[in-house]
């Protein structure tokens, strides 16, 4: 936001639309483009690989995830794979999603032949699951970013935003700061970045020369 915020007080008005890598990417910042009404495109990730070290932590069984328990919708339970129903435990609110709690009753759990596979840690307390539901703008980033339209645009956002990181480095040599304090490093990259634009500027120019044959 504090960068959008500043191309609005540099040029008066919101972009259109923003690219951003995976780092901003974010449910807030989603649901704070939405609220601005700016095409957001990004990289989201569905947070599968991180969920997986918890259970794995847990000893559980990668077969006994959570893909291997059905909810049902019509009375609000999942059933196990053993066929325990397990009951909703509550629910906690969080930015651009709402995740729902449920458990197996701890009875069910101890006597259930699959629980070592399933809950080896939590027979006592009996096995739990969480459910997500994504707010609209974020289900509807979700859907909008697998579309073709969405890769072509997030496609060149490397190329664009990398390069002269990777050129301010290289060439010019900034891989750290040679002054201390705020303004002095933040004059050290304006620097930095004016340099890169005029040497881009010199080469596009070379290069329009070259082709068109002016002088």
């Amino acid at each position: 936001m504090p960068g959008v915020q500043k191309v609005e007080e540099n040029l008066g008005q919101l972009p259109q639309q923003v690219v951003v890598d995976g780092g901003f990417t974010s449910r807030e910042n989603i649901l704070k483009m939405d609220q601005q009404q700016v095409d957001l495109i990004g990289s989201l990730g569905d947070g599968s690989a991180q969920s997986a070290g918890p259970w794995e932590r847990r000893g559980v069984d990668p077969a006994f995830g959570p893909a291997a328990f059905t909810y049902h919708a019509e009375n609000n339970t999942y059933t196990g794979p053993a066929g325990k129903v397990l009951l909703s435990e509550g629910t906690e609110k969080r930015i651009g999603m709402v995740r729902y709690r449920y458990r197996a009753r701890a009875a069910d759990c101890a006597r259930c032949p699959l629980q070592q596979k399933c809950c080896p840690q939590a027979a006592a307390h009996g096995r739990a699951i969480l459910r997500q539901e994504e707010a609209p703008a974020v289900a509807a980033f979700r859907a909008k970013m697998p579309t073709e339209e969405a890769k072509q645009i997030y496609r060149p956002r490397g190329a664009v935003a990398e390069f002269p990181n990777a050129w301010i480095k290289d060439k010019l040599g900034l891989r750290q700061f040679r002054c201390r304090g705020r303004p002095q490093v933040t004059m050290e990259a304006i620097w930095a970045c004016l340099t890169y634009n005029m040497q881009q500027w010199i080469r596009l120019r070379w290069r329009v020369s070259l082709t068109t044959g002016e002088a």
